[in-house]
């Protein structure tokens, strides 16, 4: 093998690790990135993604996290950990929890939000309950419709905001407010 093609499949090996240890957070039409953690319970977690998005309901708690059940348990292996902000954690097997402020307790952990402040994630995730969708890819957060060209009026745009008129080609638009995929 020449030099040119061991760097590029040594970039697309590390990508693609890269890309199975990462999952994102998506609430308020906004993004976060995690990596992985190094425990089965986190590649239990990215598995169960593989197969599709899942939505969490996350409650305040404590006022320095936030916890939600998670539609399947995982397999737990608890320890005693001093979290910070942007540690996600499960706890008793099925409960997500992300926290914006410190605890100590017994958790596994599930990943963490690289550079996360707790004034960033209270930013991000808002006061009180929040719908969070987690997901392997950060696109999740978009609506996927089909358009019918001869439908009634609707307010569509094109992502620098311009108004767009006619025949729509495949691709993103902000139709009636919200961020979607046109197929």
């Amino acid at each position: 093998m020449n030099r040119s093609a061991i760097l590029i499949l040594s970039v697309f090996l590390s990508v693609m690790t890269y890309a199975q240890n990462v999952f994102y957070l998506i609430a308020n039409d906004r993004t976060l990135t995690a990596t992985a953690a190094d425990t089965e319970a986190a590649r239990a977690l990215v598995a169960s993604l593989a197969d599709g998005p899942v939505t969490v309901e996350l409650e305040d708690y404590g006022g320095f996290e936030k916890v939600g059940s998670l539609p399947q348990s995982l397999p737990a292996s608890d320890t005693r950990i001093t979290t910070s902000p942007g540690d996600i954690m499960l706890y008793q097997g099925r409960d997500i929890v992300v926290f914006y402020g410190s605890n100590t307790w017994s958790y596994t952990p599930l990943g963490k939000i690289e550079g996360a402040t707790s004034a960033g994630l209270r930013e991000f995730f808002g006061h009180g309950d929040v719908r969070v969708t987690l997901s392997l890819n950060p696109l999740s957060g978009l609506e996927v419709t089909e358009v019918d060209s001869a439908g009634g009026s609707c307010e569509i745009y094109d992502l620098t905001g311009r108004p767009v008129r006619g025949t729509l080609s495949p691709g993103f638009y902000i139709i009636n407010g919200k961020k979607t995929l046109v197929k």
